[in-house]
């Protein structure tokens, strides 16, 4: 990572934009893809490393798009406590030279994630098991983003089950994305993990995201996005396995 080449710039880039098309499409993904893709070519830290920039961009955008974010914030915020707290927690296993459980980690997180929103049904969260649901789902968020650097496992099922409008919940995975990419950029620098050349290529990757981003809400008027949803997916599933099963054989 502290070799620059027009190789990697490149590789960079299009993995960025490819990200990027996937969010502009189906509203999440980003972090997601990129994680998966860059974890192919190099340490998940040095991926996350590289996530953090163009992903706090992006999801920003997506939180104060809305107007509802107060509200959302109030309903939420427990779980975004917990976020902090898991990911701050769980920080040091990616930071960590275990290459091998990391990369496997990462892989069994997609391949999860994937499986289960592609085969199980739509949850329905009571209101009344908020209280306590939300901070226990925030700090299992929070360790599998600090052990991995993936975001959305198991938040984005149970904000999912919350029963938002569709605005609603997009802001609202906005959010949890947010303060997941902080808390994670917060837990690589307290852990030596988070460098001054990974803060700059993490930044030239701003613009093929959004521009990925632009382009996959031009494609989301031409293509059924329910069925890119789904291909992607799948994609996902065998972009996990390849990880899970990579630092165990060979």
């Amino acid at each position: 990572m502290s070799d620059f080449s027009w190789a990697l710039t490149g590789t960079v880039a299009i993995t960025f934009l490819l990200a990027g098309i996937v969010k502009g499409v189906t509203g999440m993904g980003l972090p997601t893809l990129a994680m998966g893709l860059l974890g192919t070519i190099m340490p998940p830290v040095a991926a996350a490393s590289l996530l953090v920039v163009p992903s706090f961009v992006t999801n920003i955008w997506q939180l104060f798009a809305g107007p509802s974010f107060a509200p959302i914030l109030r309903r939420l915020w427990l779980m975004m406590i917990g976020i902090l707290i898991g990911t701050l927690g769980g920080a040091w296993l990616l930071a960590s030279d275990n290459v091998k459980w990391t990369t496997a980690g990462l892989g069994a997180a997609l391949i999860v994630y994937a499986a289960y929103t592609l085969l199980a049904r739509q949850l329905s969260i009571p209101a009344a098991a908020e209280r306590w649901a939300s901070p226990f789902v925030g700090l299992l968020t929070g360790l599998v983003t600090g052990g991995t650097g993936v975001f959305v496992v198991p938040a984005v099922p149970y904000i999912q089950a919350l029963g938002l409008g569709r605005e609603d919940l997009i802001q609202a995975l906005g959010l949890s994305f947010t303060v997941s990419t902080i808390a994670l950029a917060a837990g690589l620098a307290s852990n030596g993990a988070f460098q001054i050349e990974h803060i700059a290529m993490s930044a030239l990757a701003v613009a093929p995201a959004l521009l990925g981003m632009w382009l996959g809400q031009l494609l989301r008027q031409r293509i059924s996005p329910e069925t890119f949803r789904r291909w992607f997916l799948v994609f996902l599933i065998l972009l996990g396995l390849e990880l899970l099963v990579r630092p165990f054989v060979g």
